[in-house]
């Protein structure tokens, strides 16, 4: 598998994505995943808010969230089906504002799926918009898919037999979140300017279902839950 990241001119408020993406990526190989990070798609979608009077970041993450706890660093929230850091409400690269996620991942990726496969002509080709996430109990941020189309999400073992023939009950590949950390780490999270990369030769099974909610877990069967009060 190649990623490689795409450095572009600075993307601005209301700039169009897909010359963004088009003007900086000349071609695409047949099998492709072109990930985006989450920042440029909700800049495309005006999912900026002005720093003014009354709007601060609590006031915008208890707008956004579904739920809200707060914590010694941020506000965790439930967002999207994501235990997520402020609801995605951004203040880094937002030019003296807050950068929202965009409006619907799942959707915004099949819109630039359908764009993207007019203009390049490739059969497979998948789009994955991104984001940093932090995991419990580790220093640092991994990439995660906020949204995603034209490949399957989830690579399914159970049932599947191990190494020493031992039926899998639980085991699942989030190949949408495995993907995005190899985009996030090729992008970067300070001033690259690489707000895209393009994925080669992913283990990937290509597909045109929309799959919003196939990653998802209800709180009451999440492996944390008796450390953490989700629901």
């Amino acid at each position: 598998m190649k990623v490689k990241s795409v450095r572009t001119e600075l993307f601005k408020l209301g700039d169009n994505l897909i010359s963004l993406i088009t003007q900086n990526v000349k071609k695409v190989k047949e099998g492709s995943v072109v990930a985006i990070t989450s920042k440029v798609v909700s800049l495309s979608e005006g999912r900026w808010i002005e720093k003014k009077d009354g709007v601060t970041l609590e006031t915008l993450v208890r707008k956004e969230a579904f739920k809200v706890w707060e914590s010694r660093h941020c506000f965790l929230t439930l967002k999207d089906g994501i235990l997520a850091p402020n609801a995605g409400v951004d203040e880094s690269n937002a030019f003296g504002g807050f950068i929202l996620w965009p409006k619907d991942s799942f959707l915004a990726s099949q819109r630039i799926h359908r764009a993207l496969h007019r203009h390049y002509r490739v059969k497979r080709l998948g789009v994955l918009i991104t984001d940093s996430w932090p995991m419990p109990l580790r220093h640092g941020v991994i990439g995660i898919a906020l949204g995603y189309y034209g490949f399957e999400g989830q690579k399914n073992y159970i049932g599947k037999k191990d190494l020493a023939g031992r039926k899998l009950k639980m085991t699942r590949v989030s190949v949408a979140d495995c993907l995005a950390s190899a985009a996030v780490l090729a992008m970067g999270e300070g001033s690259e300017q690489t707000p895209i990369a393009v994925i080669e030769d992913a283990p990937v099974v290509f597909t045109k279902r929309n799959e919003k909610g196939k990653l998802k877990i209800a709180p009451k069967d999440d492996v944390y839950r008796p450390v953490m009060k989700i629901g």
